[in-house]
């Protein structure tokens, strides 16, 4: 979900608090240049070869690629290290904008179906076809979202751009002196950018469509926090780090950018958040709404559309609930089969730092799931100052021509123990975040189906990786059963409080007497996982569903391999498809993918 009109989305992929990326809205595709694509394409002649035919559509799908990544800076940096092999000139440095009209959006979309429209299916390659699919499901989404343009909210309180833009900045590699002039222009608009923001925030609360005051205060709160660290701000840091590692500069040079950089800091990037704040300030008691999603005009349609888009999953709000009962009440049979049989004490020999347990999960992993290329990895740490107000850990997904290169960032006071620690490590490594990505842009895939984002897959593998690596502790397995099922049960209750508060119009004493059932009656913690929900709707279901999704098609694995079903072979037919709607990635999953 970029989406291709301001940050790009999926560039930071986080861990269980959060959404993946920076976003300027949920899902704006192909609304800059697909009409120029569609006339162009449409007006050529189509060859009724097979070869002609697979030929094209890939010529289509890079054209398609170039052209969007070539209109958003942060998006062709991130995406390709080396731009001008694909052809890529770099044309006016931006952020992008925050669109507030859905008819550009609506044409594009009709213009690019139209152009799918031309080339025959039937002749198209397996792995084209998948592609085809990738596509036509992303445009329909796209079609559907279009409608409550105004509902969306980039300033959300899990990942929206106050927080994430300062991280974006901060990783943004450089490669040799352009990127660094690159960099500065990019602060230099972020007044330009920030204004678009508000631009949109304000058509929002004309429409009554504006956050709650108590979100509002956090976001606030939020932006107040980046603002006021002073001469600590890591943007200064991160910024000599990096250009001091650009070799062509010469150290004046060096010392010159620095000073520069601080200068562009204080004339643009803070003053932008001064005015966030200041705008937010004066917009905040313009919301109409204090509770969940439903209580708007269309909410529960929008809600519905959310779910659809933040899982990949076509089941219904009501089959999610069914099947998050489900799966929770399974998880408590398994618990209570262990707890009768087992009475040994936890003895979790868990290596202490991060590097030693990504490399200890690197090893384990190998009998269960195919064998990654060699990759290099680093960790980082949250800068204590955003501590309070980033994930328990993230990760930076590499450019697709330079994927050995990754970052996984973890925040030191989000996490509580060392069992917490691996199980979020392999959530955001291996064999979660890092170890998919790497796993995927090996298999060559069409360049266009890295810049598209699938939060069910992505999160839910990653969720799925984590429950697996309870089993890869040197835990009991009924110890590993134990804490993976609390684990699961715990993130089925997010989902269900997401629903109920979104769909059901659940208040604050509703969600309270819920999980006072389930035995959690702190009403200060509850009252601040209403909020994160209020903040983020359906968020927390890309996890869960997108975890129990996967389980789904491993029983269907089991029941057509029968005693011949391999869990590796599960694994790899699933990461070979790669990131889609789990509906595509059911068609293909055991087909052979031709290269």
């Amino acid at each position: 979900m970029s989406f291709f009109n301001g940050i790009q989305e999926n560039k930071i992929e986080k861990g269980k608090k959060n959404v993946n990326y920076i976003t300027t809205q949920k899902i704006r595709a192909f609304s800059v240049i697909a009409g120029t694509i569609g006339i162009l394409l449409l007006s050529g002649c189509q060859s009724e070869t097979s070869a002609g035919q697979n030929r094209q559509f890939r010529q289509f799908t890079k054209q398609l690629f170039c052209q969007e990544l070539s209109s958003n800076t942060i998006s062709l940096h991130y995406t390709l290290k080396n731009p001008k092999e694909y052809d890529i000139r770099e044309n006016e440095v931006t952020f992008g904008t925050f669109p507030t009209d859905n008819k550009n959006l609506l044409a594009a979309v009709e213009n690019l179906e139209e152009v799918l429209k031309t080339f025959d299916y039937n002749k198209l390659s397996v792995k084209n076809s998948l592609t085809y699919d990738v596509l036509k499901c992303y445009l329909n989404m796209t079609e559907r979202d279009a409608e409550y343009i105004l509902y969306d909210e980039p300033m959300g309180l899990v990942s929206g751009v106050q927080t994430q833009l300062p991280v974006i900045l901060s990783e943004y590699p450089f490669y040799e002196q352009s990127d660094v002039d690159t960099y500065l222009q990019l602060m230099k608009t972020t007044p330009e950018y920030f204004a678009s923001l508000l631009k949109f925030e304000q058509k929002k609360s004309k429409a009554g469509l504006f956050m709650s005051d108590k979100m509002a205060e956090q976001v606030i709160e939020q932006c107040k926090a980046f603002r006021d660290m002073g001469e600590n701000n890591y943007l200064y840091s991160t910024f000599a780090e990096r250009v001091w590692t650009v070799t062509s500069l010469s150290d004046k040079q060096k010392s010159d950018y620095i000073q520069k950089n601080a200068r562009m800091m204080k004339a643009y990037v803070l003053p932008a958040y001064d005015n966030l704040i200041c705008t937010i300030e004066k917009l905040k008691g313009s919301g109409k709404n204090e509770q969940g999603l439903c209580y708007l005009p269309k909410g529960k349609d929008y809600y519905e559309q959310v779910v659809e888009a933040s899982t990949g999953s076509t089941r219904s709000v009501e089959e999610i609930r069914d099947m998050t009962r489900r799966q929770m009440m399974e998880d408590l049979e398994a618990m209570e089969r262990v707890i009768q049989n087992s009475e040994r004490e936890v003895n979790a020999a868990i290596p202490q730092n991060p590097v030693s347990i990504l490399q200890d999960l690197q090893t384990k992993i190998l009998t269960s799931f195919p064998e990654l290329p060699d990759t290099t990895y680093e960790v980082k740490y949250v800068p204590k100052a955003m501590q309070e107000h980033l994930s328990p850990a993230f990760y930076m997904i590499p450019a697709i021509d330079a994927y050995n290169e990754n970052v996984i960032y973890v925040n030191e006071a989000q996490i509580g123990n060392t069992m917490a620690l691996f199980t979020t490590l392999a959530h955001e490594g291996y064999p979660g975040h890092l170890y998919q990505t790497v796993y995927f842009a090996n298999t060559n895939p069409d360049p266009i189906r890295t810049i598209l984002n699938f939060g069910g897959y992505v999160e839910g593998w990653a969720t799925y990786a984590e429950m697996c690596s309870y089993y890869l502790a040197p835990l009991t397995k009924d110890q590993a059963t134990l804490l993976q099922k609390n684990s699961s049960i715990v993130l089925g209750l997010y989902t269900l409080a997401d629903i109920g508060i979104h769909y059901d119009g659940w208040s604050r004493e509703d969600a309270i007497s819920f999980y006072k059932k389930y035995g959690i009656g702190d009403e200060d913690n509850i009252n601040q996982i209403y909020d994160l929900i209020l903040g983020s709707p359906g968020n927390y279901l890309k996890y869960y569903v997108g975890y129990v999704e996967f389980l789904e098609l491993k029983k269907d694995w089991v029941k057509a391999y029968g005693s011949q079903a391999s869990q590796k072979e599960f694994h790899k037919a699933v990461l070979d498809v790669g990131p889609a709607p789990f509906k595509v990635v059911e068609k293909y999953i055991g087909r052979k993918l031709d290269k």
